[in-house]
């Protein structure tokens, strides 16, 4: 019997102990088996990992802290706020070549036009700016071109990359524009909207350069040219004539000098460049502001 006793009290202790301690209420029976890992030590029933937890916190700063901008977040405001935008993107914003990196803006249908050198472009992460330079209206192939203040007329717009100009400086797009890009490389690429050879050689027909019509080899040479392609050195079996017209027109100069005056020479795109060596944007997380001379708010555009 005293050996019962004796028992009996040995697990009415330890009760007292196990009591004493927590009980039912110990952190240690609420958890299951520990699993221990690379990042963090957490409970296998927990479902939810050390890693997870950290990304998800770090998203959320990058978020919290990324400068994201509207326009209603500053106070003054450019009175041409509304009349120019800005296209919300960077175009080559991952790109190391600064060529390749662009925005664009547009000059609304319903305002006048707009002189916009010496306004800046500025980067809120990197702290970096860039002056808008001046440009020309009709630039010319082989020659210093004189340069004048970029105006932009209603329904313009402008591709405005960080890089240098293949050609020396900003230009407008005209008809014959596309000739450049037979020797140079532009982002994005200029349209090839040049005048068909076969046409130009029609049209010198008309203005006093002979008659076409006799000269077959001329007419199936010009026939097989496409758009915008620059005639150096003329087939050995083409005429004088047709060579000299070749060479006189399917350039850009010649181009220029043959349509200047027309209707529709100039197109409405500004091609400007802010002649920097370095990119100007970051890969992501970046907001774009463009002020005006006076250092007021144009537009703004945010981007992760």
């Amino acid at each position: 019997m005293s050996d019962t006793f004796f028992i009996i009290g040995i697990f009415a202790f330890i009760f007292i102990l196990w009591i004493g301690s927590g009980g039912p209420n110990r952190p240690l029976a609420l958890s299951g088996p520990i699993l221990h890992g690379t990042d963090s030590v957490f409970p296998k029933a927990s479902g939810v990992f050390y890693k997870d937890v950290h990304l998800s916190n770090t998203l959320k700063k990058i978020k919290t802290t990324s400068a994201v901008k509207t326009l209603s977040d500053f106070e003054t405001l450019s009175p041409y706020s509304g009349r120019i935008t800005l296209g919300h993107y960077v175009s080559g914003a991952d790109n190391i070549n600064p060529s390749r990196e662009y925005v664009t803006l547009r000059v609304t249908t319903n305002t006048t036009p707009v002189d916009i050198t010496g306004w800046t472009l500025e980067s809120s992460a990197n702290g970096v700016s860039a002056r808008i330079p001046k440009g020309t209206e009709v630039p010319r192939s082989g020659i210093v071109n004189q340069t004048q203040d970029i105006i932009l007329r209603p329904g313009d717009t402008a591709i405005i990359s960080s890089g240098r100009s293949p050609i020396g400086g900003s230009f407008r797009e005209n008809i014959c524009i596309g000739y450049f890009a037979q020797y140079q490389s532009f982002y994005p690429t200029l349209p090839l909207t040049c005048p068909i050879p076969f046409t130009e050689l029609k049209d010198n027909y008309r203005n006093g350069g002979g008659n076409y019509m006799r000269d077959l080899a001329c007419i199936n040479y010009t026939r097989s040219l496409n758009r915008c392609s620059v005639v150096t050195t003329p087939p050995v079996n083409l005429s004088s004539s047709c060579a000299k017209f070749l060479t006189t027109y399917l350039n850009y100069n010649g181009c220029v000098n043959a349509h200047e005056h027309d209707a529709h020479f100039k197109n409405k795109t500004w091609r400007i460049y802010l002649n920097r060596d370095k990119s100007m944007w970051r890969t992501r997380y970046d907001t774009v502001e463009l002020l005006d001379k006076n250092g007021k708010l144009v537009d703004t555009f945010s981007y992760q």
